[in-house]
C-alpha cells in the first residue's frame, strides 16, 4: 500500500527522501506563508466566546491524540469544568453532534470512542469554527472546548496548544511532507505551550512544559457485550489473532506481546471501515482489537471478538505541575472563561 510505503520511508534518508525534497521544500514555503497570512490578518481567524484547547500534533498519522483528549476531557469534567470536544470526524461523511450510539462510519470512529469515553457534548465538523458555534449553541453549558487535532487549523483561534509528539516514528526524518511525515517544522513545537510525549522521551532541557503519556491497560472486553470480560490467562489457551486498523498498528501488538499473549497480527489502514468479510479468514480463531476498531465492529455480529480499554497516565517531566493543573491554571487567565470556581 502507497501510505506504509510512505510511512517506511519516512523514518530515514535514501534516493526516494532526496528526489522528493524540492517538493518538500515548496510545501514548507506554502505553509509558511499561510500561517503569516493569518498572522497579519490576510485571512481571517475567529474566537469562540469559551476558551479553546487545542491537542494536535505536527505530523501525518497516528500519534496517541484520543487518550490524550479523553483524559484531559475527564479531568476538567472532575474539576467542575463543562467541556465540549471538538472533532474534523476523520474517516466519517456527514456533520453534526455524535452520541455513543452513533454511526462511525457517519461521524467518524474516533468521535464515537470519545463520546462514549467521556459523556461530553462532541460536535464533528472540518469547518471548527462553524462546528464550535453549534456546539455552543447546541450545548449553551459548555463553557471550555477541546479541539481534537487542529493544531494547523488556524481559522480557529485557540487559547492553549498541547502538541503530542510520537517518538520516533512520528519525527521520522525530520522534514516536512512529502519527504517526510511533518506538517510543520520542529522548531513549531518551541511556540506551543504543552508537549506531550507519547513515544520515547527526548533528553532534556525542555522549551515548554514537557509530560510524557503512558496508557494503562484494562480488561479485554466483549465487542458485542460490554459486561463480559477475558482475562489474559483465558486468552492464552485459545487460537488468536490481532487487528489494527490505526495509525500505527505495532503499538498495539507490542502491547498484546508485553501482555504475554502470542498470536497472529494483522494490519489495516488507519480508519479502515470493517466489513464482516473482513473476519472471514479469522472464523476459527479468537480475535482482538484495539478500542477504536471495535467501535466499527459492534454491529458485525462478531461473537468471539474482544478489544482491549487503555487509559492515558500522563506526568511532568522536569519542574511541572501536573498537566491537568497546568492547564487549568491557563484557563483560568483566558479571556472570556466563564468557569466559576
Amino acid at each position: 500500500m502507497l501510505r506504509h510505503w510512505f510511512e517506511k520511508q519516512w523514518q530515514g534518508m535514501g534516493w526516494a527522501q532526496a528526489l522528493l525534497l524540492p517538493l518538500s521544500m515548496l510545501f514548507a514555503v506554502l505553509s509558511g506563508l499561510r500561517r503569516l497570512c493569518y498572522q497579519v490578518g490576510l485571512l481571517s481567524s475567529q474566537a469562540l466566546p469559551v476558551p479553546v484547547v487545542v491537542v494536535g500534533n505536527l505530523s501525518v498519522g497516528g500519534v496517541g491524540k484520543t487518550p490524550v483528549v479523553i483524559y484531559l476531557a475527564q479531568q476538567l469534567l472532575a474539576a467542575g469544568y463543562h467541556p465540549g470536544i471538538l472533532s474534523r470526524g476523520y474517516g466519517g461523511q456527514h456533520t453534526g453532534e455524535v452520541t455513543p450510539d452513533s454511526l462511525p462510519q457517519s461521524l467518524g470512529d474516533e468521535p464515537v470512542l470519545i463520546a462514549g469515553r467521556t459523556g461530553c457534548p462532541i460536535w464533528v465538523d472540518a469547518n471548527r469554527v462553524a462546528g464550535g458555534l453549534a456546539l455552543l449553541q447546541a450545548h449553551p453549558e459548555v463553557n471550555v472546548i477541546l479541539c481534537d487535532d487542529g493544531l494547523q487549523h488556524y481559522a480557529l483561534q485557540r487559547d492553549i496548544e498541547i502538541a503530542v509528539v510520537q517518538r520516533p516514528l512520528s519525527i521520522g526524518n525530520g522534514h516536512l511532507l512529502p519527504a517526510g511525515p511533518l506538517r510543520e517544522r520542529l522548531r513549531r513545537l518551541q511556540t506551543v505551550d504543552i508537549i506531550v510525549e507519547s513515544g520515547q522521551v527526548p533528553a532534556g532541557p525542555w522549551p515548554v512544559a514537557h509530560y510524557v503519556v503512558g496508557l494503562e491497560v484494562g480488561r479485554w472486553t466483549s465487542v458485542t457485550d460490554l459486561n463480559t470480560h477475558l482475562s489474559n490467562a483465558e486468552l492464552q489457551q485459545r487460537a488468536l489473532v490481532a487487528i489494527a486498523g490505526i495509525g500505527h498498528p505495532q503499538r498495539f501488538f507490542n502491547t498484546v506481546s508485553n501482555l504475554g499473549i502470542t498470536c497472529e497480527t494483522v494490519a489495516f489502514a488507519d480508519h479502515h471501515a470493517y466489513r464482516k468479510e473482513d473476519f472471514l479468514p479469522f472464523k476459527q480463531k479468537t480475535i482482538l482489537m484495539t478500542e477504536k476498531d471495535a467501535v466499527k465492529c459492534q454491529h458485525l455480529g462478531l461473537t468471539n471478538a474482544w478489544y482491549l480499554p487503555v487509559s492515558a497516565q500522563i506526568t511532568p517531566l522536569g519542574d511541572h505541575p501536573s498537566l491537568t493543573e497546568n492547564v487549568i491554571r491557563r484557563l483560568q487567565q483566558c479571556k472570556g472563561n466563564r468557569h466559576e470556581s
